[in-house]
């Protein structure tokens, strides 16, 4: 595990089509991910926060699908995951735990097709902060008070929404 330099807001971690080497774990900050349609349009497809790791989504084809950006000032570990890979036959504690948050990663992107397909307007931005709140509670953090580190736009981007409709909503 290599800790990486500081990422300030609006640098990448890494880019689409980008050869994957390694997974990242955030120790501070938060980071997007995002891809970008034909037409350039971004699609901001998740918010990653200390403790949680980003990346994963080159393990299978050996390049990173989406972009990294750090959405202010972050720092990360860098996990080698022919590293990953090694240590998790010798310890099979971390190979459970690396299955688990794959697992999650699942069941968060099933979650979001289900929001996006089902929910109001309202739902989807209840439910963002719901889990951002969650996320927060089992960092050990107030789940009541807590700071968006995304802007609107970024939150319209995810949830399907106008950023004039999120602004409402916040409103």
């Amino acid at each position: 595990i290599q800790r990486g330099r500081p990422l300030k807001r609006g640098e990448y971690l890494f880019r689409a089509a980008a050869e994957f080497y390694s997974v990242y774990a955030i120790r501070s900050g938060a980071l997007k991910t995002y891809e970008v349609s034909d037409t350039g349009e971004e699609q901001v497809t998740g918010f990653y926060l200390p403790g949680e790791i980003v990346g994963m989504d080159g393990i299978s084809t050996a390049r990173h699908l989406s972009n990294a950006k750090a959405l202010e000032t972050a720092t990360v570990c860098e996990i080698p995951f022919h590293r990953l890979e090694e240590l998790s036959q010798r310890i099979p504690t971390l190979q459970h735990h690396f299955f688990r948050l794959m697992s999650n990663e699942i069941r968060s992107d099933h979650e979001l097709h289900m929001l996006l397909g089902k929910k109001s307007a309202d739902d989807r931005v209840a439910a963002l902060l719901l889990s951002l709140a969650d996320r927060q509670q089992r960092r050990g953090l107030s789940a009541r008070r807590f700071r968006l580190p995304m802007s609107r736009y970024d939150i319209a981007s995810y949830l399907g929404l106008a950023v004039e409709t999120v602004s409402r909503i916040f409103t």
